[in-house]
């Protein structure tokens, strides 16, 4: 609980932003939205830090989780004896799971104290999470069942902790933190596959994979009831005075959708959404039957397989994740001043790029596996340069009290239309390429290849997404800033 001090005055988005809000809350008790933000002193610089760091470190377990399940995704297939759009359901309900609560949750996070949100959720997570690994071979859909189960628990925090760190910081601080939050996405991913694997091999068992994670997050648990504050909305903006609305879930919704910025920014993010999915939940695979069809490695019969291209995939996702992200994020920062459209073209150049990388990439496994890593790594980079970038957008083109409801919205489209489907869309055309045909080692390789050449075209359309983004995102820029700071209201700080 935050200790309570003398009222702080705050700035409400009423009549003189010119927008008119409902009035719901007027009939609300004490124990009703924003009731945990009254009188809240301004949060020290240091305490900032400290809870910027808590969320890095609850944002990395949570991606370390969730990639684990590729990392040891051939283990499954031959405990299950599944085919693989069945394996690749295993994603897909958990993505589903996570796209359907996001809107609930970002409602809740504009009205209600996030910061138990976020610990009622993550615990959610730790006993679902443990919960996946005692599952036995005939009861598949238990799997399935608790792997949604976790994906309501990542779906409270996905959704809320970007809000509190651009509650606590605001200008290039912001972009900073932003991007060392957005840095431990691909370093999490990375480690899942990595000790996904490494854990399976040295236990022999692909259950004790999904059961480290959980105990470290024991620990993130701990930090978050401690360690993370629950700033005002906004208060970085209005040098901590924070920003009140009335307004009902309808005309958030309302607003975000005339938010041209918005809208296609999260197209763009959904096709990067798509690639990531497709990419992060395949490529072991793929490499790992291009190298058999190649005579280079024997096929895998009997668990543990051969997590090699686990191993390097995830040092490259790792790599690839921070140059791409702090490169990026630099990026931004550089040219944000002098070229106010910067931003989506960075994401656009970035996805723009990755599609002839991606397709070298898919064409080349059949003759050098060093070559397609080298490919693999610069299509990832590219691909990396987008993520920070994206949530910094979305922090400045949209007012504070939505910011919630922004990023849960754009969760479930990046996740309906894009990583929770790909995996599974790109199994589906595998297993469909290869039942034309007897099987074979060889066929099954390229049954894949070929699923996979989906993923250049989604990623130059999402290229598109961004260029028509850079036509907007100053007017809306300035307009999220306008409404904050009110029409007859004192200087916005948005250095």
């Amino acid at each position: 609980m935050e200790p309570k001090d003398r009222p702080i005055p705050r700035r409400s988005l009423g009549s003189s932003s010119g927008i008119h809000y409902g009035s719901f809350v007027n009939s609300l008790s004490s124990l009703t939205p924003k009731a945990e933000e009254k009188e809240k002193p301004a949060i020290s610089p240091r305490r900032a830090y400290i809870a910027v760091a808590v969320l890095c470190y609850v944002n990395l377990l949570n991606y370390t989780e969730r990639y684990t399940i590729a990392g040891v995704l051939p283990n499954i297939q031959k405990f299950f004896t599944i085919s693989d759009s069945t394996a690749a359901l295993i994603q897909t309900v958990f993505i589903c799971s996570f796209l359907l609560l996001a809107p609930l949750f970002g409602y809740l996070g504009d009205r209600y104290n996030r910061k138990y949100i976020m610990i009622g959720g993550l615990g959610v997570w730790l006993v679902t999470a443990v919960g996946s690994s005692f599952v036995t071979a005939s009861y598949f859909w238990l799997l399935m069942l608790l792997r949604a189960m976790v994906g309501i628990g990542e779906a409270s925090y996905s959704t809320i902790a970007p809000t509190i760190i651009g509650d606590l910081f605001v200008g290039n601080q912001r972009s900073a933190m932003i991007c060392v939050f957005y840095l431990f996405i691909p370093v999490g991913s990375g480690l899942g596959y990595i000790t996904g694997a490494g854990v399976a091999n040295l236990t022999g068992d692909w259950r004790w994979a999904l059961r480290i994670t959980p105990i470290l997050g024991v620990v993130g648990l701990f930090l978050l009831v401690f360690l993370c504050p629950n700033p005002p909305r906004g208060a970085a903006e209005t040098h901590g005075e924070g920003v009140t609305e009335q307004s009902s879930y309808k005309e958030d919704v309302k607003y975000l959708l005339k938010n041209k910025s918005y809208v296609w920014s999260s197209l763009g993010v959904t096709a990067t959404a798509f690639l990531t999915g497709a990419l992060a939940f395949w490529m072991p695979t793929f490499l790992s039957r291009a190298q058999v069809s190649q005579g280079i490695r024997e096929p895998c019969v009997q668990e543990p397989c051969n997590p090699i291209d686990s191993y390097i995939f995830g040092a490259v996702t790792v790599v690839t994740g921070i140059v791409g992200a702090c490169l990026g994020s630099g990026l931004s920062r550089r040219f944000r001043d002098k070229v106010p459209n910067a931003d989506p073209l960075i994401c656009a150049i970035g996805l723009l790029g990755s599609a002839p990388c991606l397709f070298i990439t898919i064409f080349v496994a059949s003759a050098s596996i060093p070559a397609t890593y080298v490919f693999i790594f610069i299509g990832e980079l590219l691909i990396s340069l987008n993520w920070a970038v994206l949530a910094d957008i979305l922090l400045y083109v949209v007012v504070p009290t939505r910011r919630s409801t922004a990023e849960a919205l754009q969760i479930s489209v990046l996740h309906l239309l894009g990583d929770a489907g790909s995996p599974y869309l790109v199994g589906a055309i595998s297993d469909a390429i290869r039942k034309s045909r007897s099987a074979t080692h060889e066929w099954s390789f390229l049954s894949l290849k070929y699923s996979l050449l989906v993923c250049p075209f989604v990623g130059i359309l999402g290229g598109l997404f961004f260029f028509i983004t850079s036509l907007y995102i100053a007017e809306d820029r300035k307009a999220a800033a306008q409404i904050v700071e009110g029409r007859d209201g004192p200087s916005l700080d948005l250095s």
